[in-house]
């Protein structure tokens, strides 16, 4: 079913038109349940609060399916001539010139971004006001297979490390098979910075246990090992937006949780859909978090005393 049906939808003080409402993103099958455009159109109404906060001022890479999941898919860095002048754009340089990308200030963004079947949003880790020093650190936790028992073991040994650093930290749901665990900065270092941090730190807790972790970039090179993944911090890549849909069959979300789920057995990283995270997102499971950024000179001296 394509679906011809439009719906406008108010948001603030904009009218977001939404074209072919009924057509299936979603397909259902296989246990998983059918979800259309509209669904999503709902979903990102409802969650736009709690999201919202995660998208202001940053550049977005979309990751667009228009015919659904059973469609191609593709990856959309440049903000379209005919995107609504109200939209925000940010022209940032990249190594050939420069790329003008879309940000997502408003739920009236968020829903005309829902209508051009942008299933999933994967947000800088700066934000345009300084794009060169992140505001976030992502340690992604890579299992090499569907194993999230291997997942929450991971991510209790590197809360613990981050912990004797005396960095603040979160975890979410990816969606899809694995967990971010989200370090909140100052903004004063610039990538180059965060990332070898990130890295000395993967590397110390990888070497703590060689045989269940690893920072071998290359698949062949990791075995059974879970990869802790640390190159997302770097200039103009991304991460998943926290409350984004992953195009997965279920419509699966991006979901911050507590510390304390993670003893949680039944914990997996799709364990939230478009049908719940809404209802997990008013428990507020990253309260605070956004005002406890740190610098990383303090946790670097740490850091360097443990290995010295």
């Amino acid at each position: 079913m394509t679906g011809g049906a439009t719906r406008k939808v108010r948001a603030g003080r904009r009218t977001v038109e939404v074209k072919r409402v009924d057509k299936v993103l979603f397909p259902g099958g296989g246990g998983a349940k059918e979800y259309t455009k509209g669904d999503l159109v709902d979903y990102h109404r409802s969650v736009a609060p709690f999201m919202l906060p995660h998208l202001r001022g940053r550049p977005l890479m979309l990751e667009r399916h228009p015919d659904g999941l059973d469609g191609p898919e593709f990856m959309q860095k440049n903000t379209p001539e005919h995107y609504p002048e109200w939209i925000t754009r940010v022209e940032l340089p990249k190594e050939d010139g420069t790329v003008r990308h879309t940000v997502c200030d408003d739920t009236a963004t968020l829903l005309y971004l829902t209508d051009q079947a942008s299933l999933t949003l994967h947000r800088w880790l700066s934000r345009t006001s300084s794009p060169d020093h992140p505001d976030r650190l992502v340690f992604d936790l890579d299992p090499a297979g569907d194993d999230f028992g291997q997942v929450r073991e991971a991510a209790g040994l590197l809360g613990e490390l981050l912990d004797e650093l005396e960095l603040p930290s979160a975890p979410m749901t990816t969606g899809s098979r694995g967990l971010h665990i989200v370090v909140p900065l100052t903004g004063r270092e610039d990538f180059d910075e965060v990332r070898e941090f990130a890295r000395d730190v993967a590397d110390k807790l990888a070497a703590a246990h060689p045989d269940r972790l690893t920072t071998a970039a290359r698949k062949k090179d990791r075995g059974e090992r879970l990869y802790l993944d640390v190159q997302r911090n770097a200039y103009a890549q991304t991460a998943v937006a926290p409350y984004s849909v992953r195009a997965r069959p279920g419509a699966p979300v991006a979901t911050p949780i507590a510390w304390s789920e993670l003893d949680d057995p039944e914990l997996h990283a799709r364990r939230w859909t478009i049908t719940d995270a809404v209802e997990k997102a008013r428990t507020d499971p990253w309260a605070g978090l956004s005002r406890r950024g740190r610098a990383l000179g303090p946790a670097r001296r740490r850091l360097d005393a443990m290995s010295g």
